[in-house]
C-alpha cells in the first residue's frame, strides 16, 4: 500500500512474538537513536525515496504504526482507512507523510515514540490465534511485529543515507529474511506471474558468519549469498544488479526481480547503482 508495508505471512505463536517484538524494540531503539540529535535542518535532507527527507520517513512510520494500531484496537476504522487507500493508491501514502513531515523534528519524534510504545503494548494482548486485518493477508501479532521490524529497518536505511551512515547490519534481518521467503508467493501474485509449484533454497551468509536457511536441500530453485543484499532486495532498497546473490532456476530468478516483502502496488525499487 505504499513506501513499505509487511505482506503478511510467518508464525503466529505467542512464542513467536517474544522472539521478534524484543528486536522491533531494538531496532526501533537505534532509529530513534540515529535522529534524536538532529538539528532541524537536518530533517530536511533528501533521503533516496524521491520527494521524501528524513522528516517524511519518521512520520510515515509514526502514520503506520497507527494503522498497525488500529488493525487491533478498530478493525472497523482500518478497513475505511483502507477503501479510501484503494482509490488514491501511493498519493495517500505520500500525502500523510508530508502532513506529518509539516511538524517540526521534536514533534515528530515524540509522536513515533507515542505510536511504537502503544504498538508494542498491544500487540502482546491479542488473543493467539487471532489474525490482524492489514492491506494484505491479514497477519498474526507476530507477523505484524515482523512487519513493522521490517518497515523500520528498511527507513532506517534511508534516513542513514541522508546522514553519509550506513546502519551496522545485525542477527535481527533474520525476521527480515523469513518473511521475505515466506512472501514469495504474494509476489507472484502481485504481478499476474503463476506461483511456482516448489518451495526454493534460500542460503545466506549472515552479519555474524553463520548461515540462515529456508526451504528443502534438495530444492532445484535456489537463492544463495549475503543476507542483507537479500533483505535489501526484498524491502526494494537494493536493485538486483546490485545484489551479491548467486541464483540456480529461471523461477527463483524471476523472483529476486520481483520481490517484494511490503504490500500493496508493484513498488519501483531503486535503481542500480551504475546508473545513479
Amino acid at each position: 500500500m505504499g513506501r513499505v508495508h509487511g505482506a503478511g505471512g510467518g508464525v503466529s505463536s505467542v512464542s513467536a512474538l517474544d522472539d521478534v517484538l524484543p528486536d522491533l524494540l531494538a531496532e526501533s531503539a537505534e532509529l530513534d537513536a540515529r535522529v534524536a540529535g538532529l538539528a532541524e535542518w537536518q530533517w530536511r535532507l533528501d533521503t533516496p525515496a524521491s520527494g521524501w527527507d528524513i522528516a517524511h520517513q519518521i512520520a510515515h512510520l509514526a502514520w503506520t504504526d497507527g494503522l498497525a494500531l488500529l488493525s487491533i484496537e478498530d478493525p472497523a476504522a482500518l478497513r475505511d482507512r483502507g477503501r479510501r487507500l484503494a482509490v488514491d493508491g501511493v498519493a495517500a501514502v505520500d500525502q500523510a507523510a508530508a502532513a506529518g513531515a509539516a511538524r517540526s523534528g521534536s514533534q515528530l519524534l515524540a509522536g513515533w515514540r507515542a505510536a511504537r510504545s502503544r504498538l508494542a503494548e498491544r500487540l502482546p494482548a491479542v488473543p493467539d490465534g487471532r489474525k490482524l486485518e492489514w492491506f494484505g493477508p491479514p497477519m498474526s501479532a507476530a507477523s505484524m511485529a515482523t512487519a513493522r521490524l521490517m518497515e523500520t529497518w528498511a527507513h532506517g536505511q534511508d534516513v542513514a543515507a541522508a546522514l553519509g551512515q550506513q546502519v551496522r547490519p545485525t542477527a535481527r534481518l533474520r525476521h527480515i529474511a523469513r518473511l521475505a521467503v515466506r512472501t514469495r508467493d504474494f509476489a507472484f501474485r502481485l504481478h499476474d506471474r503463476a506461483v511456482p509449484a516448489e518451495e526454493f533454497r534460500v542460503e545466506l551468509a549472515a552479519p555474524d558468519g553463520s548461515c540462515w536457511t529456508f526451504g528443502p536441500p534438495g530444492a532445484a530453485q535456489r537463492v544463495t549469498g549475503s543476507a542483507v543484499d537479500f533483505c535489501l532486495l526484498a524491502a526494494q532498497r537494493l536493485h538486483r544488479a546490485d545484489a551479491r546473490l548467486t541464483v540456480s532456476g529461471s523461477e527463483a530468478q524471476g523472483w529476486l526481480e520481483i520481490m517484494q516483502v511490503f504490500a500493496g502496488p508493484p513498488g519501483s525499487g531503486r535503481p542500480p547503482a551504475a546508473s545513479r
